[in-house]
């Protein structure tokens, strides 16, 4: 009679496990027979055994033990009807009746099944999640993929988001998606997160826009949300696992599979592991007479009650600060001087001693029942805020004034760095090919790849570009080999012009150059400013007026494509309402340089067109669309 196990509640609900001469194991490694995704199994967790005409379920000493019909077991005869919970996961206990074997035997032989991409994700943000969903978009059940994320918790079938309590702060910024990343995703994608209230357009189309959609602004909560939801729903070709990703101790099951993507983010260990094999990132393009040149921001959570036009418009005049939000909610990010970095620390009220939390983790820090700034996860309040002489904070309000932010309305504030590097490669050969496995290819995404962060939006649009582009080289390539280097090189490619498109843009982002040629950093010249302050008997008018010259220069500029810009009175009402040591430091910060800024995107689908590959000086070539 044959036996099997069959999913009853859990993401393998519906799914048959036979029961042949092999014994079935249950656990959360890959060679498992029912591999369980689950936190709370064990690698090889239990085993049903045939012993004659009897199966016998047998506990492999796992850590939360295994129950049949609720009570819990070392070793068992199992009966029909038994029910087999593991994990949070139940499967039931089923012997075909006499009617079920004739079809059995008298059925035609199943057809021979496709070969099978195997895929690890280590890093489940919308950089790996967008990833598997493309894979599966592609693929369907031709792959097979494993996403790791420590900031999961299983919640019976589905795995959700951990939440603050449970030490998962969730990213509530908002990035601004290119129309190039975001329709290059599956319909469905778009359908699911692009909902009528979930993002905006504050920002205008320009060259990097395509087929008539301009930039759309969208919360990064909101993203892994939807994303996550999806993958959920695809729970018999996408496995989430509610762990981190652990590269030593899931060397075997990396080794078996076909393919491993690093999307943890820019400190991502995993990566680091595998140095040797994508090799030491060069730090001297990004320097300035030797020294590394590092940004750090200071994340401001807001309200504004700025229309967006009039907050785009500040936003582009200078160089000191930044909104990103979804109408008028979001972050306003503060680039900072070196003296004032060193000022953003948290300050544990109890033990009185001092923690970079804020700066290093980074941890965001929301405001408690006494109006103080403190971390949910160390317990320490912002200082600066405690001090509200400190120049810091003064500061701060002055930038909460610009954009029309009142002091209430600042509820957490948060630090980050623009640290960037060169990589030598993106594509790497983990693991040879054996007798009993595939040969195994690395690849970085995301900010793993490219850490990109000061200017919202810029890792993410560079981590779905470089997830868009592995997808499209996988589906190409697989056709159940083993893959070799040349199968990679359009991806490659691909990365190489992310990075230098990316990155050089973001270092015109971090330094600007005098009227004698000499390049110097943003930051430098914003705290030169401050050291200098206004010259003895200036009141800061001439300041005014010329950030209002350089306000309405710019509106001219941008008045065709974003209606509702603020005239001439207005804008010169609200730089009244700042002081006049603000107004020259963001005179000294400089406006963005738009057209190095913004510009246009790296077309990654001039290596996936058809026809044959593009080489030479057309490959580099930049496509214009009308």
């Amino acid at each position: 009679m044959p036996a099997a196990i069959i999913g009853r509640e859990g993401p393998l609900a519906g799914r048959r496990f036979p029961i042949g001469s092999k014994p079935v194991t249950f656990g959360r490694s890959a060679d498992s027979g029912v591999v369980i995704a689950s936190g709370s199994a064990s690698r090889l967790h239990a085993e049903v055994v045939r012993d004659g005409d009897r199966y016998i379920l047998k506990d492999r000493g796992s850590r939360n033990g295994t129950l049949v019909n609720g009570v819990p077991v070392t070793s068992r005869v199992l009966n029909p009807g038994d029910l087999i919970t593991i994990g949070g996961e139940v499967f039931a206990f089923e012997v075909a009746d006499s009617m079920e074997t004739i079809t059995e035997v008298f059925s035609l032989p199943p057809a021979p099944a496709e070969p099978v991409l195997h895929v690890t994700v280590s890093g489940g943000g919308p950089v790996g999640l967008a990833f598997a969903l493309l894979l599966e978009h592609h693929l369907g059940r031709r792959v097979s993929v494993t996403v790791h994320d420590g900031r999961w918790i299983q919640d019976g079938p589905r795995v959700v988001w951990k939440t603050e309590a449970q030490g998962n702060v969730r990213r509530q910024q908002v990035v601004t998606v290119q129309s190039r990343q975001f329709l290059n995703l599956p319909e469905e994608v778009q359908a699911r997160l692009f909902t009528a209230e979930a993002f905006s357009e504050m920002w205008p189309a320009g060259p990097d826009s395509i087929r008539g959609f301009g930039p759309r602004n969208i919360r990064i909560a909101h993203v892994e949300d939807v994303l996550l939801e999806m993958a959920n729903e695809k729970a018999d070709r996408i496995r989430l696992v509610p762990a981190n990703f652990d590269p030593a101790e899931q060397r075997e099951e990396v080794a078996k599979g076909h393919v491993l993507a690093i999307c943890e983010g820019g400190r991502s260990r995993t990566r680091e592991f595998f140095t040797d094999k994508f090799g030491t990132p060069d730090t001297s393009i990004y320097s300035l007479e030797g020294r590394h040149v590092q940004d750090i921001v200071l994340g401001l959570r807001v309200k504004s009650g700025l229309s967006d036009p009039t907050a785009v418009l500040l936003t582009v005049a200078q160089n000191r600060f930044l909104l990103n939000s979804l109408r008028g909610e979001g972050f306003l990010n503060m680039r900072l001087t070196d003296a004032e970095a060193r000022e953003v620390i948290g300050v544990d009220p109890v033990r009185q001693v001092f923690e970079q939390c804020v700066a290093s983790r980074p941890c965001l820090m929301g405001r408690d029942e006494e109006g103080d700034f403190r971390c949910s996860t160390h317990g320490t309040l912002f200082l600066p805020a405690l001090v509200k002489g400190s120049a810091l904070w003064k500061r701060v309000l002055e930038g909460l004034a610009l954009f029309g932010v009142t002091e209430d309305n600042l509820s957490a504030v948060t630090g980050f760095r623009l640290d960037m590097v060169q990589r030598p490669r993106f594509t790497a050969h983990l693991y040879s090919a054996t007798a009993n496995t595939p040969g195994t290819y690395g690849f970085l995404l995301g900010d793993a790849a490219n850490a990109i962060h000061f200017w919202p939006g810029r890792g993410l649009n560079s981590g779905l570009a470089s997830a868009i582009s592995l997808a499209r080289s996988l589906n190409n390539a697989w056709r159940g080999r083993s893959f070799r280097d040349a199968d990679f090189v359009r991806h490659e490619a691909a990365m190489s012009m992310l990075q230098y498109r990316h990155k050089s843009r973001a270092w015109n982002a971090m330094v600007t150059t005098d009227q004698q040629g000499v390049t110097c950093a943003i930051k430098d010249r914003i705290a030169l400013s401050i050291e200098e302050g206004l010259p003895e008997g200036e009141d800061g008018s001439a300041d005014r007026e010329a950030l209002l010259d350089q306000l309405r220069q710019i509106r001219d500029r941008l008045a065709p494509r974003i209606a509702g810009m603020p005239d001439d009175a207005t804008l010169r009402e609200h730089l009244g309402q700042l002081k006049a040591e603000t107004v020259r430091t963001l005179l000294a910060s400089g406006a963005w340089d738009t057209l190095t800024v913004g510009g246009e995107e790296v077309d990654i689908d001039i290596f996936y067109r058809e026809g044959p590959p593009l080489t030479g000086a057309k490959a580099l070539a930049p496509v214009r669309r009308p």
